[in-house]
């Protein structure tokens, strides 16, 4: 990730981005999420202090300094969960998001490079935003699912399609998947998860039937030799995650399913799907 000991950031966030990655060994997708939110709010503070009309993204950080975040004080913070919420129209999802990166960046501040001792994020309080129960496909529509593909790529599609109902995983799990990660004499597949943590998943015979009728179909694609990637492009390279989506959102507005806001999450989450 470019933000490890960029020179536009502050040195001790850097040194926070590292410890995220080292020690939290978090993964990269978290991280980045973590920088953009603490790195837009030093902005913030930093463009206050510096009393600027440039806009926040022109902001220089990188000559901010300990003492300055040390003086960062609890109005600040609410402050800055104010321009977000009313300047910059973030949801509660994104403010709550934002306020636990700077709650976390202010703990490694505070107890692992004692750079201040007070916490100016210790006494907010920031109900997490309750999430709405996941809506279940039913087994009909499990089947009417898979029954709809009928394109070009229907074997990878139907595939995908499969492990999700199957499997529960993840978006990011799933077009991380190389072909050497399925052994089918043990009938299951190895998944590299949140933290690059391995874990096995056992294949049922619904996905053992459509990972084999896929794997020979894209074999008999001599452009896919050197590609490790389970599931290919049509430019033989691997899937992005907006084109796995994309592929979800269209089969199951072909299905007509009844859910009529869908995305591969609530594929994931049909895992009642017993048998197929």
């Amino acid at each position: 990730m470019e933000s490890y000991n960029n020179e536009s950031n502050p040195e001790t966030l850097n040194n926070y981005l590292v410890h995220l990655k080292v020690v939290k060994q978090l993964a990269e997708r978290t991280i980045q999420e973590y920088y953009f939110d603490i790195r837009l709010f030093l902005k913030y503070i930093h463009r206050n202090n510096i009393k600027s009309d440039a806009e926040i993204e022109d902001i220089n950080i990188n000559d901010m300094s300990d003492e300055e975040i040390r003086n960062i004080s609890v109005k600040d913070v609410y402050n800055f969960i104010f321009y977000v919420s009313y300047e910059r129209r973030n949801n509660k999802y994104s403010r709550y998001r934002k306020l636990s990166a700077i709650r976390s960046f202010f703990k490694y501040l505070t107890k692992t490079e004692h750079i201040t001792e007070v916490d100016p994020t210790r006494d907010i309080d920031m109900p997490a935003p309750k999430m709405s129960l996941p809506k279940f496909l039913s087994l009909d529509e499990s089947m009417k699912l898979l029954q709809t593909l009928s394109n070009r790529d229907s074997l990878r599609d139907y595939c995908i399609i499969t492990l999700f109902l199957n499997c529960g995983m993840r978006l990011s799990e799933l077009i991380s998947i190389n072909v050497r990660d399925i052994d089918f004499s043990e009938n299951r597949i190895r998944i590299l998860g949140k933290g690059n943590k391995e874990r096995m998943i056992y294949l049922n015979i619904a996905c053992i039937s459509a990972l084999q009728a896929y794997i020979a179909s894209r074999n008999e694609n001599p452009k896919t030799v050197d590609e490790p990637a389970l599931f290919i492009s049509n430019q033989n390279r691997r899937i992005s995650k907006r084109r796995v989506q994309q592929i979800v959102e269209k089969t199951i507005k072909d299905a007509e399913t009844s859910i009529k806001k869908t995305n591969h999450n609530r594929i994931k989450l049909s895992v009642e799907m017993q048998i197929l």
